[in-house]
């Protein structure tokens, strides 16, 4: 007799698991973004990413355990034993190595294949009609590349889910077993598993992690925020000039004028002295 596992869709179970560990990580992996822009360090490039990396392997390793014993339990009434979140992490984290590299060479040669295609389609169609709008030629030529290329990952995309899900079947028919508590009882199992049985210990644990996430975040962040960026220095503002008032104006004109009069009418003396001086001598 086959197992009851064995009638479920590989891609409809990896997807419920691996779609449930997700959402069930992501809010850690986004605390742990956010501490590291605090403290100046991207966490898409060097050490920030190695360091985001890293601490998403135990999130991931404790999501995948925790929604793969809940889909068990919820759509197969099956009980899983043992170590399932650390099985069903290495074993999707080589799969996933395995896929990806495989459509790193399959989607470049894609493109690469897709846009020489795109380009002598074009130029054939120039051929009949050489009035044809660049706008038309752009979307024409994005959706001859495009299409093929999204095809194409989507297919690695299944194949990944497919091999995903025909793992967590073996680890199911090798560690589960068929619950027979009433349909009441599985659902507190359920709630049992995401939340313990001391919900006083669990909210005092919680609320000391964010008072101490929070203590780290303002001790991580920078004395003067937004810190510029040395690719995108800040633009030196001009300061304001003071508004004209034309009677000021006026008036240091003309006393600038008199300063000027004065000063000339000085030099006209002095030159009236050397002037008759020499003729006396």
């Amino acid at each position: 007799m086959a197992h009851p596992v064995e009638n479920l869709s590989s891609i409809k179970l990896a997807w419920a698991v691996a779609w449930s560990a997700f959402w069930t990580g992501f809010p850690f992996k986004l605390i742990v973004a956010l501490l590291l822009l605090a403290g100046q360090v991207h966490p898409w490039e060097g050490a920030g990413l190695v360091t985001l990396l890293v601490v998403s392997i135990p999130i991931d390793i404790w999501a995948v355990g925790l929604t793969a014993r809940t889909v068990f339990l919820e759509r197969l009434s099956m009980e899983i034993r043992g170590p399932v979140g650390v099985s069903l992490w290495w074993q999707g984290a080589v799969l996933g190595a395995l896929v990806l590299g495989g459509a790193y060479y399959a989607v470049g040669t894609t493109v690469a294949v897709g846009q020489k295609v795109a380009a002598a389609i074009i130029a054939l169609i120039k051929k009949f009609y050489p009035a044809l709008p660049i706008a038309e030629q752009i979307t024409l030529e994005l959706l001859l590349w495009t299409i093929p290329t999204a095809i194409v990952l989507l297919v690695f995309v299944l194949l990944w889910l497919h091999l995903f899900g025909w793992r967590v079947k073996r680890v199911v028919v090798a560690s589960g077993q068929t619950s027979s508590a009433s349909f009441v009882e599985r659902v507190r199992q359920w709630d049992y598993a995401r939340v313990p049985a001391d919900p006083t210990l669990v909210l005092v644990s919680f609320a000391g992690v964010i008072v101490t996430l929070t203590v780290v975040f303002w001790v991580l962040l920078p004395v003067t925020t937004p810190t510029p960026h040395p690719d995108y220095p800040l633009q030196q503002v001009q300061k304001a000039s003071k508004p004209v008032k034309p009677e000021e104006l006026i008036n240091k004109t003309e006393a600038t004028l008199k300063k000027a009069e004065a000063v000339l009418a000085a030099l006209e003396k002095e030159k009236s002295r050397e002037t008759t001086k020499g003729k006396s001598k």
